[in-house]
């Protein structure tokens, strides 16, 4: 017998970005079509809660992903949606998974929960000190909310909710719609694209000077997965590859991996968002096994060549 042996499983934002990457995980573990639910936005409105309630309705094991995500601008330019939507789609969706009785609740929370100016790299337990990056506040402080949610019910209920928080992921299905991608699809756009229309200049907002961590979304999978598997504590993890990258040495990467050879502009009247992002990783190494395998220079060059191949369709 293993975990997953005769589990209903729902998985929210499961045709998304991460969601299409742990549906071929399950499927690695010999999970049948049959006992996993992936509904569609457009079915199920997890934003009401009689969809909540159909939603989690038989299921043994509820893997909440779906969530309303963008870039700096999308951030600036709906805070208050992204508040209202990630908030109530998990808010209902755990209670209405602990008035069903489900067995276990795997909660994605997000790296912009934690406070603009943690200490780097950023520990689980300075998640409460202070106030996150303004530009992102509205869908940190909606996704961090679960967490309190998640803690309040193993408290009071008993119920078996855990919280991951995963670093910004990249890779092939990603989302590269200008309007809502983040920043490695909306750079590798850009800059495949210059090439494509033979331009000489690339606009990039902010300054350069800001670092990410990224994870590469097989590695992200594999970890939720695990997690479900064998974590059961009230603590939340950090999911990440414990190494970071300024924004501008990741555009250099970028433009060399896509062959462009034109002058980049820095847009410095755009902001450059939290200044540095980094994770520690231990956790989650100690707790359930997991650790990134995927280099960041790998995993760039397969999300530059299924991009390339993509665009060429």
């Amino acid at each position: 017998m293993t975990f997953w042996d005769g589990k209903q499983i729902l998985l929210t934002g499961g045709a998304g970005f991460l969601g299409s990457h742990i549906v071929e995980q399950l499927d690695q573990r010999g999970i049948h079509k049959d006992q996993l639910f992936t509904p569609r936005s457009k079915d199920f409105d997890l934003r009401k809660w009689e969809n909540c309630v159909k939603a989690v309705k038989g299921r043994d094991i509820v893997i909440h992903l779906a969530a309303k995500v963008g870039g700096i601008g999308f951030n600036q330019k709906y805070p208050g949606e992204l508040f209202f939507d990630n908030a109530m789609m998990g808010i209902q969706l755990i209670e209405a998974a602990r008035q069903e009785g489900v067995e276990k609740c795997v909660i994605l929370g997000t790296v912009c929960a934690y406070p603009k100016f943690t200490p780097v790299p950023f520990d689980e337990k300075d998640l409460w000190n202070g106030y996150p990056e303004e530009t992102n506040a509205p869908y940190g402080l909606a996704k961090k909310m679960l967490l309190v949610q998640a803690q309040a019910y193993r408290q009071q209920y008993g119920f078996n909710a855990i919280y991951l928080l995963p670093v910004n992921l990249y890779g092939p299905r990603d989302n590269f719609d200008p309007e809502s991608s983040h920043v490695i699809p909306a750079l590798i756009k850009k800059f495949v694209e210059a090439v494509q229309k033979k331009e000489t200049v690339v606009e990039v907002w902010g300054t350069g000077s800001a670092s990410r961590e990224f994870l590469y979304v097989e590695d992200a999978a594999r970890a939720v997965v695990l997690a479900a598997e064998r974590y059961n504590k009230p603590d939340p993890v950090n999911i990440g590859a414990g190494r970071e990258i300024s924004i501008k040495d990741l555009v250099g990467i970028i433009q060399k991996n896509t062959g462009f050879t034109g002058e980049v502009h820095w847009d410095t009247s755009k902001p450059d968002g939290q200044p540095r992002r980094c994770l520690v990783t231990s956790r989650a190494k100690e707790e359930f096994g997991f650790e990134a395998n995927v280099a960041f220079d790998e995993g760039l060059k397969k999300t530059i060549e299924w991009y390339i191949n993509r665009s060429k369709e």
